[in-house]
């Protein structure tokens, strides 16, 4: 027979939901009756994992319109495929999404040792610097479907329906496994003793604050800001990882701009005089730039792309984020 934790750890699994170390625990349990002599008993609980991981594999990803009933409008659901690959930034920055996406591939082994994977981060930097696209990355990496949480459905003017509202989406964090990404998160997460807060924020805060701390499922959680200096201090220590994103380096700046533009340019292209023209533009600016070059020469019937056409491309992508910037 099972021991008596394996048995407690059983039904502590099945209660939280945790299909993955059901799984693994009824595994172990029939090694344990293969070693005791029961032969048949053992084959026979590995058959039904078996099968049951081939019904895990058919639901999977499980699609928000099956499995929550979201007629609020609180969740925006995608099935990314991004790889980490696709993502131009520095090494160290990379090294610590890989070690979360290998975390959640190994969850169930952490959870049989008493360990907790990461899936709560912060990601904080400028606009345009690869936050949201990270979202995407970690979805597509682990196979999971990707909910945006539209903030603009969960903050209302009525006292306690933002809190009501915000325990939807946590109930659906924890009803099914997914990346759930709150963006420009400091419209939750602003500071509480802030003077122009209003005694409302302050409660939708603590709600989140509480929410965030209880929360024990196997969902990923990304919330993104651009303004890290009036998050309230006490929701770092709510995250696993804070991971911080600056404007590309001029190496980062030539990779994103031949990763664009190298079916479009002469192979004697002058790669290296570019970061001089683009320092200071977020990822996104400089993509926007290659494409706006792209179609310059495709509009104008030219066999290339040059030079000065990918410069004053990005010239006015420059003055118009100088323009954004200075609102």
């Amino acid at each position: 027979m099972a021991s008596s934790e394996q048995l407690k750890a059983l039904v502590s699994s099945h209660i939280e939901k945790d299909d993955d170390r059901f799984l693994s625990l009824t595994l172990q349990v029939a090694a344990h009756e293969a070693r005791s002599g029961h032969g048949r008993l053992a084959q026979e609980l590995r058959d039904i994992v078996e099968q049951a991981k081939k019904v895990s594999l058919k639901n999977l990803p499980i699609s928000i319109a099956k499995s929550i009933k979201d007629t609020n409008g609180l969740l925006f659901t995608s099935h990314p495929k991004e790889k980490l690959n696709n993502l131009t930034a520095p090494v160290e920055l990379k090294d610590q999404l890989k070690r979360l996406i290998r975390e959640q591939r190994h969850m169930v082994k952490l959870k049989n040792h008493g360990l907790s994977p990461r899936r709560k981060i912060l990601l904080v930097g400028p606009p345009g610097t690869g936050k949201t696209y990270t979202a995407s990355i970690l979805a597509g990496e682990l196979d999971y479907p990707l909910f945006q949480v539209r903030l603009d459905g969960i903050l209302t003017k009525f006292m306690g329906e933002s809190a009501a509202k915000l325990r939807q989406v946590f109930d659906a964090i924890n009803e099914v496994r997914g990346v759930y990404f709150f963006d420009e998160f400091d419209a939750l997460g602003s500071h509480r003793s802030s003077t122009n807060d209003v005694g409302e924020a302050r409660r939708i805060l603590n709600s989140f604050l509480q929410m965030i701390e209880q929360d024990d499922s196997n969902s990923v959680i990304v919330c993104a800001t651009n303004h890290m200096e009036i998050l309230d201090h006490a929701l770092f220590r709510r995250f696993d990882d804070v991971i911080h994103y600056q404007l590309p380096d001029d190496s980062e700046i030539i990779t994103l701009l031949k990763n664009k533009l190298m079916p479009f340019v002469a192979k004697s292209f002058g790669w290296n005089k570019l970061p001089e023209q683009a320092r200071g533009l977020s990822s996104a600016e400089i993509t926007r730039a290659s494409d706006d070059a792209i179609k310059e020469m495709l509009i104008n019937g030219l066999p290339r792309v040059t030079a000065s056409i990918l410069i004053k491309s990005i010239k006015e992508r420059y003055k118009m984020s100088q323009h954004l910037n200075k609102k």
